[in-house]
Formats: structure tokens, sequence, C-alpha cells
């Protein structure tokens, strides 16, 4: 069975349908022949706008998601930096959204199973950008957001993952 869907967004709107992953591994990139995985140059959309347009070009290579024994793992194979925000790379009971920015050719643990389990047993959440999903990753390619970036909330990132994990 599978063990994620990743879904691809452009700002507001999500774009192509969900991509269901059963592999160990998949690679995310735009529009470079190489191995299969989800390839983002297929999806149409129209009216994209020039900053869209400009950040699908620095995707690149994208990333390598990987299921591990203790958790998932993103690598970044793009030449510009992602930026990631997960459940589990949250401080407990912190206010702030903590968004890492991960440098080419760089990994990172975005969800851990073990602090997972932690975390669901924690019942006040309140987060501002919208629905809170406790098993979900979600990754902007180039362009940051949260209290640090001019961008507060995912949804103003021109292009961007949510990764939806199976319990």
């Amino acid at each position: 069975s599978h063990w994620c869907n990743v879904a691809y967004w452009e700002h507001r709107t999500r774009v192509g349908r969900l991509y269901t992953v059963y592999e160990q591994s998949v690679s995310i990139f735009y529009d470079l022949p190489q191995g299969n995985g989800f390839c983002l140059g297929q999806l149409n959309l129209e009216n994209r706008s020039e900053t869209v347009r400009r950040t699908r070009s620095k995707i690149g290579y994208g990333i390598l998601l990987s299921k591990e024994p203790d958790g998932v793992w993103a690598y970044n194979r793009s030449e510009h930096p992602i930026f990631v925000n997960s459940p589990t790379l949250d401080i407990p009971n912190c206010r702030t959204l903590i968004v890492r920015k991960v440098m080419p050719g760089y990994s990172i643990k975005v969800f851990d199973y073990e602090k997972s389990c932690l975390l669901q047993h924690t019942s006040d959440l309140d987060y501002a950008d919208g629905p809170y999903d406790p098993n979900s990753v979600r990754i902007s390619f180039a362009k940051g957001w949260g209290p640090c970036y001019s961008r507060q909330f995912i949804t103003s990132c021109p292009c961007w993952l949510e990764i939806l994990l199976s319990n």
C-alpha cells in the first residue's frame, strides 16, 4: 500500500492530481527526463504568474523523498534551497512556526515517526495558516515563509508541496 500522497500547489491553487507513492522513495522534479517520479513540469495551469514561472524554473532536479525506518527524509537535489515545515520539526508548545532552510546537496528528516506518536496526544494546537494535519509536511521550492520572511503563509509561496503521510 502507499505511504504518502503528494500535492503540488502554486500559491493557493492545487495543480494536478494527488500523486500516490508506493515505492520507498520518490523523485519530485521539474522537467528533467531522468528516472521516474513526479514531474511537476508536466502539470498545466492557465494564466500562470511570472513569479510562479520563475520559481518553477528553479526546481530543476527537485527533491528525493524517502521513507526510512526512523522517518521521512528529503534530499535537496535542486540548485536552490528548499524550505520545510513539519509537526515533528516544530518545538513542542512553541507558538512560532518553524521553517527550516535546506541548502542544495543537503538532506533533512522532515518527519519523525517516534516524535509524531508523542505529538498525537497534544491537543492545544492553534495554527493561523489554515487547517492543521499532524501527518503532513510542507516543502516550498526556493522561497521561504513564516516569521522570518515577507511571506507569512505557505499559500504565499509560488511553488510548494504538501506531503500527506498515511497513518
